[in-house]
């Protein structure tokens, strides 16, 4: 009997497999689910607001998503590439560099600009493809490849040490309390002021570095003229 539950399961993949509809789908497992479940309709219905509730900041993933599609459709990518093509002397680790010092700066009093999903994808990539064909090449795949994980790269880094600095933020929160732990008392403002050259010196030497890389690409790409 035990297997019966398992008819959800069932429903979802033969679903999936008629190509019906999502929605119609989950529905119907679900009520499959909590009728062989032995779960009465008014426990079925707590148990999805429950889960809906401690799980709604999933909803900004979606919203997140579903706002990037439809700037990518009317034209984001190609007004953001549009506009980096007229900076004749841009390159990919130059237009990557810039966003991780401003997403440093902001990060620092809070303030998000996106992050991978929202701002790198829709706007930092399609700059940095306009980065290449303003200078006449068309962007190597394996090259835009790097690019992403460079672009990546720099908001896990200046996110990770620029989010300490805002006081009271969740980050130095986070610090203090492991430092009390371990028995250090440490006043979020002195934290923050011990966090500032650390961001500085984590965000030049990631710069500095993507800087080289970029060069390295760009003449491994491009030939000798692409690199300058």
């Amino acid at each position: 009997m035990e297997y019966l539950k398992l008819l959800g399961i069932l429903v979802v993949i033969i679903g999936f497999a008629l190509k019906l509809d999502n929605i119609l789908i989950i529905v119907i497992a679900a009520l499959v689910t909590a009728v062989v479940g032995g779960i009465n309709p008014v426990a079925l219905l707590e148990l999805i607001g429950t889960t809906f509730t401690n799980n709604r900041s999933m909803l900004i993933f979606v919203v997140v998503m579903l706002a990037t599609g439809t700037l990518e459709r009317d034209g984001m990518k190609q007004a953001a590439g549009k506009l980096i093509s007229k900076i004749k002397g841009a390159t990919p680790g130059a237009v990557v560099n810039t966003y991780g010092v401003l997403r440093a700066f902001f990060g620092a009093f809070n303030v998000g600009l996106g992050g991978v999903a929202g701002f790198i994808r829709p706007v930092v990539i399609p700059m940095c493809e306009g980065s290449i064909t303003t200078k006449g090449y068309t962007p190597n795949p394996e090259h835009m490849e790097k690019v992403k994980g460079m672009a990546g790269g720099i908001e896990n880094i200046t996110w990770f040490f620029a989010q300490v600095l805002v006081v009271g933020g969740s980050g130095g929160l986070l610090v203090q309390g492991t430092l009390a732990g371990l028995g250090y008392e440490v006043d979020l403002v002195q934290l923050a002021l011990v966090e500032v050259p650390v961001c500085i010196i984590a965000v030049l030497v990631t710069v500095v570095y993507y800087t080289i890389i970029d060069r390295q690409m760009m003449k491994k790409y491009y030939g000798k003229q692409g690199a300058k």
